[in-house]
């Protein structure tokens, strides 16, 4: 019985091939192309204001010199909102459960903005591996903790979404086997169960954004510290 709660994180395939790879290419098919007209319509003109909103949001913090990352940073909001909403949809699947793609996103953007930072600005950006005003005899154990929590953060970006997604999947799937059992034996319990099966739905739903959203926030941050 366990295993098939963890039959929905499985990649799934049709004749050989990883349908992963549609499931990726999805979300781009169902947003609007903006035209070339001065009048959009009122679905066009609600997605430029959000993005427009979001991207202000997440600049902000920044310098001039990180504000050319605002359309990457935007895209992949856009992306991840969309790929954990159409998740929660029955007979679909996520791939944002999936760790490897996750990591995938996580360790090439935190390198570009470790890179950044070696580059432009060496001085500083090793300076973070070494607290300012730090005893002498606790130099080299700081500079290994600081090295360590630097490799850390890809890590810790990818598990998250991985771990929060895959939780809420879980206890979704647990609650509605639950609603099912109980059906024919305990018809109150199981509406009572249901309700509990419908706020969680809600909070799931809270969940996907604001998991796409903390995801594209500490990527900002980390490009903040070195730009």
């Amino acid at each position: 019985m366990m295993t098939s709660f963890f039959d929905q994180f499985a990649s799934p395939s049709y004749l050989g091939a990883p349908l992963i790879a549609i499931a990726i290419m999805l979300p781009w098919v169902l947003y609007p192309t903006p035209s070339l007209r001065w009048i959009n319509n009122r679905l066009t003109t609600i997605q430029g204001w959000s993005i427009n909103q979001f991207t202000s949001q997440l600049m902000l913090p920044l310098n001039v010199g990180g504000h050319k990352w605002a359309l990457l940073l935007a895209s992949l909001m856009i992306f991840l909102v969309t790929i954990n909403m159409l998740g929660l949809l029955p007979y679909t699947f996520t791939p944002t459960t999936q760790l490897s793609l996750n990591m995938g996103f996580a360790v090439p953007l935190w390198l570009a903005t470790v890179i950044i930072g070696m580059r432009n600005q060496p001085t500083i950006a090793l300076g973070h591996l070494l607290p300012e005003g730090t005893p002498i005899p606790l130099i080299p154990v700081l500079i290994i903790i600081e090295t360590i929590s630097l490799f850390i953060r890809p890590l810790a970006l990818g598990v998250r979404l991985t771990a929060n997604l895959t939780a809420g999947h879980l206890l979704i799937q647990l609650i509605a086997t639950a609603v099912f059992v109980l059906m024919p034996m305990m018809p109150t319990v199981a509406i009572l169960t249901a309700t509990v099966l419908f706020l969680l739905t809600l909070l799931e739903v809270a969940v996907a954004m604001i998991q796409a959203y903390v995801f594209v926030l500490l990527l900002s941050l980390y490009l903040q510290e070195n730009v």
